[in-house]
C-alpha cells in the first residue's frame, strides 16, 4: 500500500505541475485558464490513471501481476462485473429513445400542467399539488433539465401572477423531482443500480428494486412536503435573494 500510495502522490504532483505554472502544459493555450482547458477536457483520463497506476503498482509489489498477461487478466475480471450493466443499458437505451421519439413524456408534462392550472389552486395546496405533479412526471422523464425546460415556462409565470417567487417554484420542483428518482426506470443510473444489486443477489431485477424503494419514496415525499409546508407557514426565504413571495 505504501508504494501504491507513493505512485498516486507522484501522479497527482505531475498533474498539478501541468496546471499550476502560468504556462502549464494542460492550461488553455490561448487564455491560460484552467477551467476551460485540456486538463478538464481530459479529466476522465486523469481519473483513470489515478486509479489504474496505483492498482498496477500494488499488483506488482505483491507479485499478483508478473507480466502483461496478469495485468490483462485483472482488467478483464473487473470489467466482467460490468457485463450485466452493459446489456441492461442497451435495452434501456432503446426504451428511452422510443419514449422520447413518441413525445409521450412531453404530452404527459403539458397535459398535467394544463390540468393543474385549470383547477386554480392557491396557497400551500397549490405548491403541494405542484410537488406531486413534478414527482409524477419524473416517472416518465428522467432528465431534470428537460422537465424544467418544459414546466418552467408554464409554472414560473403562473405562480408569479399568484405572487410566488420563482425560487419557491424551483424548490417545489426539486422536491418532486427527487423523491421518485428511486423508483423510475427512466433515471440514468437505474440500470447501474440493478447491475450492482445483482452482484450480491442474482434474483434482483427492476421490479425488485422498485418495490424495495417504494417505502423510501413515500417517506421522502411526506417528509420533504411537510418541511416545505412548515417553511412556507413560518415564512423563511428559500435562499439568498430568494423570498417566498414577490414584493
Amino acid at each position: 500500500m505504501r508504494w501504491a500510495g507513493l505512485s498516486a502522490l507522484i501522479l497527482l504532483l505531475v498533474l498539478i505541475s501541468t496546471i499550476i505554472p502560468e504556462n502549464g502544459l494542460l492550461r488553455n493555450p490561448e487564455t491560460k485558464e484552467i477551467l476551460h482547458s485540456p486538463f478538464f477536457d481530459g479529466i476522465i483520463t486523469g481519473i483513470l490513471l489515478f486509479f489504474f497506476i496505483p492498482g498496477m503498482v500494488y499488483g506488482i509489489v505483491v507479485k499478483s501481476i508478473r507480466n502483461d498477461k496478469d495485468l490483462m487478466k485483472h482488467i478483464i475480471k473487473s470489467m466482467g462485473t460490468m457485463a450485466t450493466y452493459i446489456v441492461l443499458v442497451f435495452f434501456a437505451a432503446q426504451f428511452v429513445y422510443f419514449f422520447r421519439y413518441s413525445n409521450l413524456g412531453l404530452i404527459i408534462a403539458i397535459k398535467g400542467a394544463e390540468f393543474l392550472k385549470s383547477i386554480q389552486l392557491t396557497g400551500v395546496s397549490l405548491i403541494v399539488a405542484f410537488v406531486l405533479l413534478s414527482a409524477f412526471i419524473n416517472l416518465f422523464m428522467g432528465s431534470a433539465s428537460a422537465k424544467w425546460a418544459i414546466m418552467a415556462p408554464v409554472f414560473v409565470p403562473m405562480f408569479m401572477l399568484l405572487g410566488y417567487h420563482p425560487a419557491l417554484t424551483q424548490a417545489a420542483f426539486r422536491i418532486g423531482d427527487s423523491v421518485t428518482n428511486l423508483i423510475t426506470p427512466m433515471m440514468s443510473y437505474f440500470a447501474l443500480i440493478v447491475a450492482f444489486a445483482q452482484k450480491y443477489d442474482e434474483k434482483y431485477g427492476i421490479g425488485t428494486i422498485i418495490s424495495t424503494m417504494i417505502p423510501y419514496t413515500i417517506l421522502f415525499t411526506i417528509f420533504w412536503t411537510l418541511l416545505l409546508i412548515i417553511w412556507m407557514l413560518i415564512g423563511l426565504p428559500v435562499g439568498p435573494d430568494g423570498p417566498l413571495y414577490l414584493k
